[in-house]
Protein backbone atom coordinates (compact mmCIF):
# COMPACT_ATOMS: atom_id res chain seq x y z
CA UNK A 1 0.00 0.00 0.00
CA UNK A 2 1.19 3.83 -1.08
CA UNK A 3 0.00 6.24 1.24
CA UNK A 4 -0.75 9.69 -0.52
CA UNK A 5 2.70 11.58 -0.88
CA UNK A 6 2.95 15.06 1.26
CA UNK A 7 5.74 18.21 0.97
CA UNK A 8 7.38 18.88 3.95
CA UNK A 9 6.53 22.61 5.02
CA UNK A 10 8.35 24.85 7.60
CA UNK A 11 6.13 23.64 10.72
CA UNK A 12 7.58 20.30 9.92
CA UNK A 13 10.99 20.60 10.37
CA UNK A 14 13.57 22.68 13.24
CA UNK A 15 15.36 26.23 12.62
CA UNK A 16 17.79 24.43 10.48
CA UNK A 17 15.45 23.12 7.64
CA UNK A 18 15.50 19.61 8.78
CA UNK A 19 12.26 17.03 9.36
CA UNK A 20 11.34 16.25 12.66
CA UNK A 21 11.74 12.34 13.48
CA UNK A 22 8.69 12.95 14.91
CA UNK A 23 6.98 14.22 11.75
CA UNK A 24 8.09 11.18 9.84
CA UNK A 25 7.23 8.51 12.80
CA UNK A 26 3.75 10.16 12.27
CA UNK A 27 3.57 9.48 8.55
CA UNK A 28 4.63 6.14 9.06
CA UNK A 29 2.05 5.31 12.05
CA UNK A 30 -0.82 6.69 9.87
CA UNK A 31 0.28 4.14 6.89
CA UNK A 32 0.62 1.08 9.62
CA UNK A 33 -3.03 1.96 10.85
CA UNK A 34 -4.58 2.32 7.34
CA UNK A 35 -3.11 -0.93 5.71
CA UNK A 36 -3.46 -2.85 9.22
CA UNK A 37 -6.97 -2.08 9.79
CA UNK A 38 -7.97 -2.39 6.23
CA UNK A 39 -6.36 -6.48 6.42
CA UNK A 40 -8.30 -6.72 9.83
CA UNK A 41 -11.87 -5.67 8.55
CA UNK A 42 -11.19 -8.06 5.13
CA UNK A 43 -13.60 -10.85 5.83
CA UNK A 44 -17.17 -10.77 7.49
CA UNK A 45 -17.38 -10.30 11.02
CA UNK A 46 -17.13 -7.93 13.89
CA UNK A 47 -15.58 -4.56 12.77
CA UNK A 48 -12.41 -3.38 14.27
CA UNK A 49 -9.61 -0.68 14.18
CA UNK A 50 -6.12 -1.43 14.41
CA UNK A 51 -4.06 0.12 17.44
CA UNK A 52 -0.50 0.61 17.63
CA UNK A 53 1.11 -1.73 20.16
CA UNK A 54 5.01 -1.34 19.40
CA UNK A 55 7.54 -0.15 16.54
CA UNK A 56 10.48 -2.02 16.42
CA UNK A 57 13.84 0.22 16.28
CA UNK A 58 13.95 2.27 13.67
CA UNK A 59 17.07 4.29 12.28
CA UNK A 60 16.98 7.81 10.29
CA UNK A 61 19.05 6.54 7.50
CA UNK A 62 19.22 10.23 5.52
CA UNK A 63 17.52 13.29 6.20
CA UNK A 64 14.41 15.32 5.00
CA UNK A 65 14.04 18.71 4.46
CA UNK A 66 11.62 21.42 3.40
CA UNK A 67 10.48 21.03 0.27
CA UNK A 68 11.21 17.35 -0.23
CA UNK A 69 8.41 15.28 -0.97
CA UNK A 70 7.97 12.18 1.39
CA UNK A 71 6.51 8.83 -0.30
CA UNK A 72 5.54 5.88 2.48
CA UNK A 73 4.81 2.60 1.38
CA UNK A 74 3.68 -0.12 4.14
CA UNK A 75 3.02 -3.98 3.48
CA UNK A 76 1.79 -6.44 5.89
CA UNK A 77 4.48 -9.61 6.45
CA UNK A 78 3.17 -11.58 9.20
CA UNK A 79 -0.24 -11.93 11.74
CA UNK A 80 -0.71 -13.78 14.74
CA UNK A 81 -3.77 -14.55 16.33
CA UNK A 82 -4.37 -11.19 17.88
CA UNK A 83 -1.38 -9.01 16.17
CA UNK A 84 -0.38 -7.59 12.54
CA UNK A 85 3.39 -6.52 11.54
CA UNK A 86 3.36 -3.85 9.19
CA UNK A 87 6.59 -2.53 7.57
CA UNK A 88 6.66 0.94 6.34
CA UNK A 89 9.42 2.47 4.24
CA UNK A 90 9.75 6.13 3.45
CA UNK A 91 11.09 7.79 0.61
CA UNK A 92 12.06 11.30 0.28
CA UNK A 93 12.02 13.14 -3.20
CA UNK A 94 13.72 16.46 -4.18
CA UNK A 95 11.24 17.60 -6.82
CA UNK A 96 13.37 19.66 -8.65
CA UNK A 97 15.94 16.96 -9.26
CA UNK A 98 14.12 14.50 -9.12
CA UNK A 99 16.48 12.02 -7.20
CA UNK A 100 14.92 10.34 -4.42
CA UNK A 101 16.27 8.14 -1.51
CA UNK A 102 15.29 6.03 1.16
CA UNK A 103 15.22 7.73 4.75
CA UNK A 104 13.22 5.26 6.91
CA UNK A 105 12.37 1.81 7.56
CA UNK A 106 10.21 0.58 10.30
CA UNK A 107 8.21 -2.21 11.83
CA UNK A 108 5.11 -1.74 13.23
CA UNK A 109 2.88 -4.26 15.53
CA UNK A 110 -1.03 -3.48 15.67
CA UNK A 111 -3.52 -5.16 17.61
CA UNK A 112 -7.53 -5.09 16.75
CA UNK A 113 -9.55 -3.49 19.13
CA UNK A 114 -13.69 -3.73 18.54
CA UNK A 115 -15.55 -1.29 17.34
CA UNK A 116 -18.18 -2.30 20.01
CA UNK A 117 -15.41 -2.43 22.91
CA UNK A 118 -12.63 -1.00 22.58
CA UNK A 119 -11.11 -3.01 25.20
CA UNK A 120 -11.72 -6.13 23.33
CA UNK A 121 -9.52 -7.39 21.28
CA UNK A 122 -10.43 -9.10 18.50
CA UNK A 123 -8.68 -12.07 15.69
CA UNK A 124 -6.91 -11.19 12.63
CA UNK A 125 -7.77 -13.12 9.10
CA UNK A 126 -4.59 -14.44 8.66
CA UNK A 127 -2.17 -13.19 5.34
CA UNK A 128 -0.92 -15.93 2.24
CA UNK A 129 2.74 -16.01 2.73
CA UNK A 130 4.28 -16.82 -0.46
CA UNK A 131 7.51 -18.90 1.07
CA UNK A 132 6.76 -21.27 3.55
CA UNK A 133 9.91 -19.63 5.71
CA UNK A 134 8.50 -16.47 5.72
CA UNK A 135 5.76 -17.30 8.07
CA UNK A 136 8.49 -18.85 10.59
CA UNK A 137 10.72 -15.86 10.01
CA UNK A 138 7.91 -13.97 11.54
CA UNK A 139 7.17 -15.88 14.68
CA UNK A 140 10.16 -15.60 15.30
CA UNK A 141 10.13 -12.08 15.32
CA UNK A 142 6.64 -12.06 16.87
CA UNK A 143 7.93 -14.27 19.99
CA UNK A 144 11.21 -11.87 20.55
CA UNK A 145 9.29 -8.19 20.50
CA UNK A 146 6.40 -10.37 22.93
CA UNK A 147 9.21 -10.94 25.29
CA UNK A 148 10.69 -7.24 24.93
CA UNK A 149 7.19 -5.89 25.64
CA UNK A 150 6.85 -7.64 28.79
CA UNK A 151 10.21 -6.69 30.30
CA UNK A 152 10.12 -3.24 29.36
CA UNK A 153 6.86 -2.74 30.85
CA UNK A 154 7.80 -3.96 34.08
CA UNK A 155 11.09 -2.14 34.54
CA UNK A 156 9.36 1.35 33.50
CA UNK A 157 7.74 1.79 36.82
CA UNK A 158 9.98 5.36 37.82
CA UNK A 159 9.47 9.13 36.99
CA UNK A 160 11.49 12.10 36.10
CA UNK A 161 11.19 13.97 38.89
CA UNK A 162 12.22 17.65 38.72
CA UNK A 163 16.17 19.26 40.45
CA UNK A 164 16.57 22.54 41.55
CA UNK A 165 19.99 24.40 40.47
CA UNK A 166 21.80 21.38 38.19
CA UNK A 167 24.98 21.37 36.99
CA UNK A 168 25.51 21.51 33.42
CA UNK A 169 26.42 18.43 31.30
CA UNK A 170 23.81 16.48 34.41
CA UNK A 171 20.67 14.34 33.96
CA UNK A 172 19.19 17.44 36.09
CA UNK A 173 20.00 19.63 33.59
CA UNK A 174 18.69 18.85 30.33
CA UNK A 175 15.72 16.81 31.51
CA UNK A 176 12.46 17.89 30.25
CA UNK A 177 8.94 17.18 30.79
CA UNK A 178 5.57 18.56 28.19
CA UNK A 179 1.97 18.49 29.58
CA UNK A 180 -0.91 17.75 26.86
CA UNK A 181 -4.69 17.39 27.24
CA UNK A 182 -5.73 15.24 24.93
CA UNK A 183 -8.24 16.84 22.54
CA UNK A 184 -10.17 15.01 19.97
CA UNK A 185 -8.65 16.29 17.10
CA UNK A 186 -5.57 13.54 18.93
CA UNK A 187 -7.92 10.76 18.70
CA UNK A 188 -9.27 8.25 16.44
CA UNK A 189 -13.24 8.47 15.81
CA UNK A 190 -13.08 5.91 18.75
CA UNK A 191 -11.75 8.34 21.44
CA UNK A 192 -8.54 7.03 22.02
CA UNK A 193 -5.33 8.59 20.66
CA UNK A 194 -3.46 8.19 17.49
CA UNK A 195 -0.04 6.09 18.36
CA UNK A 196 1.51 8.68 15.66
CA UNK A 197 0.52 11.81 17.92
CA UNK A 198 2.05 10.01 21.11
CA UNK A 199 5.42 9.50 18.90
CA UNK A 200 5.34 12.88 17.43
CA UNK A 201 5.02 14.30 21.04
CA UNK A 202 7.76 12.14 22.61
CA UNK A 203 10.07 12.86 19.92
CA UNK A 204 9.18 17.17 20.81
CA UNK A 205 10.50 16.20 24.46
CA UNK A 206 13.50 13.95 23.49
CA UNK A 207 14.95 16.50 21.09
CA UNK A 208 14.52 19.20 23.57
CA UNK A 209 16.57 17.06 26.34
CA UNK A 210 18.95 16.43 23.52
CA UNK A 211 19.67 20.59 22.59
CA UNK A 212 19.56 21.59 26.63
CA UNK A 213 22.40 18.89 26.97
CA UNK A 214 24.52 20.20 23.93
CA UNK A 215 22.96 23.40 22.32
CA UNK A 216 23.74 23.05 18.69
CA UNK A 217 21.39 21.54 16.30
CA UNK A 218 20.45 18.25 16.45
CA UNK A 219 18.55 15.35 14.80
CA UNK A 220 16.95 12.47 15.27
CA UNK A 221 19.30 8.77 14.33
CA UNK A 222 17.28 6.53 15.92
CA UNK A 223 14.05 5.12 18.06
CA UNK A 224 14.80 1.88 19.63
CA UNK A 225 11.55 0.23 20.25
CA UNK A 226 8.70 1.89 21.61
CA UNK A 227 6.35 -0.20 23.58
CA UNK A 228 2.39 1.14 24.04
CA UNK A 229 1.86 -0.61 27.51
CA UNK A 230 -1.75 1.10 27.44
CA UNK A 231 -4.21 3.13 25.23
CA UNK A 232 -4.87 6.45 26.51
CA UNK A 233 -8.05 8.00 25.99
CA UNK A 234 -9.88 11.52 25.00
CA UNK A 235 -9.69 13.73 27.92
CA UNK A 236 -6.63 12.49 29.91
CA UNK A 237 -3.90 14.68 31.01
CA UNK A 238 -0.21 13.12 29.40
CA UNK A 239 3.25 13.82 30.69
CA UNK A 240 6.24 13.02 28.88
CA UNK A 241 9.30 13.08 30.15
CA UNK A 242 12.34 12.67 29.30
CA UNK A 243 15.99 12.09 30.74
CA UNK A 244 19.83 11.84 29.18
CA UNK A 245 20.86 7.96 29.71
CA UNK A 246 23.87 8.08 27.78
CA UNK A 247 26.48 9.92 25.71
CA UNK A 248 29.12 8.63 23.16
CA UNK A 249 31.49 10.75 21.47
CA UNK A 250 29.21 11.72 18.75
CA UNK A 251 25.66 10.49 19.86
CA UNK A 252 22.65 11.02 22.88
CA UNK A 253 20.53 8.30 24.20
CA UNK A 254 17.66 9.69 25.80
CA UNK A 255 14.20 7.70 27.59
CA UNK A 256 10.79 9.27 27.01
CA UNK A 257 8.19 8.14 29.44
CA UNK A 258 4.53 8.87 28.72
CA UNK A 259 2.25 9.01 31.93
CA UNK A 260 -1.41 9.27 31.61
CA UNK A 261 -3.91 10.92 34.05
CA UNK A 262 -7.43 10.19 33.47
CA UNK A 263 -8.46 13.34 35.44
CA UNK A 264 -12.22 12.78 34.69
CA UNK A 265 -12.56 9.44 36.38
CA UNK A 266 -11.74 9.29 40.17
CA UNK A 267 -11.32 5.33 39.16
CA UNK A 268 -8.37 4.97 37.42
CA UNK A 269 -4.97 6.18 38.38
CA UNK A 270 -1.91 7.55 36.85
CA UNK A 271 -0.62 5.25 34.66
CA UNK A 272 2.35 4.56 32.24
CA UNK A 273 1.36 4.44 28.99
CA UNK A 274 4.04 4.36 26.62
CA UNK A 275 7.94 4.22 26.87
CA UNK A 276 11.69 4.54 24.42
CA UNK A 277 14.54 5.21 24.21
CA UNK A 278 15.79 7.82 21.47
CA UNK A 279 19.19 8.54 19.75
CA UNK A 280 20.24 12.05 18.66
CA UNK A 281 23.52 13.60 16.86
CA UNK A 282 24.69 16.88 17.16
CA UNK A 283 25.30 18.59 13.97
CA UNK A 284 27.23 21.71 12.82
CA UNK A 285 25.38 24.75 10.73
CA UNK A 286 27.12 22.80 7.93
CA UNK A 287 25.39 19.35 8.62
CA UNK A 288 28.59 17.60 9.69
CA UNK A 289 28.32 15.66 13.06
CA UNK A 290 29.94 17.46 16.31
CA UNK A 291 31.31 15.87 19.32
CA UNK A 292 28.86 15.76 22.12
CA UNK A 293 29.13 17.39 25.71
CA UNK A 294 30.32 14.07 28.11
CA UNK A 295 27.18 13.07 30.60
CA UNK A 296 27.77 13.22 34.35
CA UNK A 297 25.78 10.74 35.99
CA UNK A 298 25.52 11.30 39.84
CA UNK A 299 23.32 9.09 41.43
CA UNK A 300 23.28 5.24 41.61
CA UNK A 301 20.28 5.28 39.28
CA UNK A 302 21.54 7.13 36.72
CA UNK A 303 25.04 5.37 36.69
CA UNK A 304 23.52 2.38 36.16
CA UNK A 305 21.21 3.76 33.30
CA UNK A 306 24.43 4.83 31.83
CA UNK A 307 26.12 1.49 31.84
CA UNK A 308 22.79 -0.01 30.28
CA UNK A 309 22.48 2.20 28.02
CA UNK A 310 26.42 2.18 26.98
CA UNK A 311 25.07 -1.73 26.51
CA UNK A 312 22.92 -0.98 24.04
CA UNK A 313 25.26 1.41 22.10
CA UNK A 314 28.06 -1.53 22.13
CA UNK A 315 25.60 -4.31 21.17
CA UNK A 316 24.37 -1.67 18.41
CA UNK A 317 27.65 -0.71 17.21
CA UNK A 318 28.95 -4.37 16.89
CA UNK A 319 25.60 -5.62 15.09
CA UNK A 320 26.46 -2.58 12.33
CA UNK A 321 29.54 -4.17 11.98
CA UNK A 322 28.97 -7.34 11.59
CA UNK A 323 25.90 -6.23 8.91
CA UNK A 324 28.67 -4.25 6.84
CA UNK A 325 30.98 -7.04 7.17
CA UNK A 326 28.36 -9.19 5.83
CA UNK A 327 27.68 -7.01 3.00
CA UNK A 328 31.52 -6.51 1.87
Amino acid sequence: MKAPLRIMRPDDANVAGNVHGGTVLKMIEEAGAIISTRHCNSQNGERCVAALARVERTDFLSPMCIGEVAHVSAEITYTSKHSVEVQVHVMSENILTGTKKLTNKATLWYVPLSLKNVDKVLEVPPVVYSRQEQEEEGRKRYEAQKLERMETKWRNGDIVQPVLNPEPNTVSYSQSSLIHLVGPSDCTLHGFVHGGVTMKLMDEVAGIVAARHCKTNIVTASVDAINFHDKIRKGCVITISGRMTFTSNKSMEIEVLVDADPVVNNFVKRYRAASAFFTYVSLSPEGKSLPVPQLVPETEDEKKRFEEGKGRYLQMKAKRQGQAETQA
